[in-house]
């Protein structure tokens, strides 16, 4: 048997970026189909979401051209609709992703009441 010995080669390895012009890494080129279900459907669930984290952080909102935003509960749990005052008017039973219910006392009775984020104006 004889020895052989063997040396160690070490190999580097670099990636070159390439960076197009107009500032773009990655683009295969392909247009973007807006007419597709697809892409409607994509749509409309971010637009959903954004209204959504809107509402929950308490972004002020008009309904009837009165200003209100939603006010979150301790520890989590949901919490009521103030106006722009800070009086409260109702409070939160549910919030959903197109949809937000919630409840008050008038008169000794209860009132539901259920908004539309869809439609809801939120003031910027």
């Amino acid at each position: 048997m004889s020895k052989v010995k063997l040396n160690k080669v070490v190999v580097k390895v670099s990636k070159v970026e390439t960076v197009k012009v107009d500032g773009r890494k990655n683009n295969t080129g392909r247009p973007i189909n807006k007419k597709s279900a697809r892409y409607k459907r994509l749509q409309k669930q971010a637009f959903y979401a954004d209204v959504n984290s809107k509402f929950v952080k308490g972004s002020q909102f008009k309904i009837n051209n009165n200003t209100y935003k939603y006010s979150a509960g301790d520890n989590g749990d949901l919490g009521c609709i103030v106006d722009g005052i800070g009086f409260h008017q109702c409070n939160v039973s549910y919030i959903g992703r197109t949809k937000v219910q919630g409840y008050s006392f008038v008169l000794g009775k209860k009132v539901n009441v259920e908004l539309n984020l869809k439609t809801l104006k939120f003031v910027s």
